[in-house]
């Protein structure tokens, strides 16, 4: 047996390994989302509350400051009550003014945080219901692997022994070569040699569908060596009907 003939028995097991694991892999990939989301969900989680956390201070100072403020503006006025002279009064009420000028700035700052402090309130209730939405597909995901793991667990299994059988046949260096290929075109490893035109000589490569010279395909049906397309590096093989087309017409 060829070489190409041996490798192609290991692509074709490939073949059904990687159209077994298609839905797994598929699961996986949606559950690896459905995780990823979920870490994105949490991480906006805590940057809310380390803002809130931060505000909630900023407002209780700003607080703190008002109240200190206005019991320094009760504190005027009582004096003010007692003052004994006309400059000594509006000199009290100048720093009175002041004061209150003081406070509504700290008032009209502790205002806008109070409204940033409610519209992160109303961004955090909205992470939670998605955190918990999240939550449960990230759930179904991973029973959904789970699931489709194990349904194809027994075949897959013997997928693997009967190409690790193969496998040995093939010579190591071509084998290197193929599962490098492989990892990159998957399905697309391999291709088929195609007759277009026996007589013609008119031979394309059944994965990119350019040209191959007639003498590429004489030497896969006389040697069955290692032979690739050189327009998109796959490896070429005889399948039954190339074969069957390539014989002589029958009288």
């Amino acid at each position: 047996m060829s070489e190409t003939a041996k490798l192609l028995k290991v692509f074709l097991v490939d073949k059904q390994l990687s159209g077994l694991t298609a839905r797994l892999r598929a699961a996986e990939r949606f559950l690896g989302e459905q995780t990823s989301q979920l870490s994105s969900l949490e991480g906006s989680k805590q940057t809310i509350e380390s803002q809130l956390k931060h505000l909630g201070a900023s407002v209780a100072n700003q607080e703190g400051e008002m109240a200190r403020l206005d019991a320094r503006i009760e504190q005027l006025r009582n004096q003010m009550n007692s003052a004994q002279t006309n400059r000594e009064y509006k000199a009290f009420l100048t720093e009175i003014n002041t004061i209150k000028a003081d406070r509504s700035k700290i008032e009209t700052v502790a205002l806008e945080q109070m409204a940033q402090i409610d519209a992160l309130r109303a961004q955090s209730a909205s992470i939670d219901a998605e955190l918990a939405e999240r939550k449960r597909m990230q759930s179904v995901a991973a029973d959904d692997k789970t699931k489709r793991a194990e349904e194809i667990r027994e075949r897959v299994e013997a997928l693997k022994q009967e190409r690790d059988a193969l496998a040995r046949e093939v010579p190591a260096q071509v084998l290197a070569m193929y599962m490098s290929l492989f990892a990159r075109r998957d399905e697309e490893s391999m291709a088929a040699v195609e007759v277009q035109d026996r007589k013609r000589h008119e031979f394309t490569c059944g994965s990119c569908m350019m040209s191959i010279p007639v003498e590429t395909v004489n030497r896969l049906m006389t040697h069955g060596t290692i032979t690739r397309c050189v327009s998109c590096q796959c490896i070429l093989y005889m399948d039954a009907a190339a074969t069957e087309a390539m014989q002589p017409a029958k009288r």
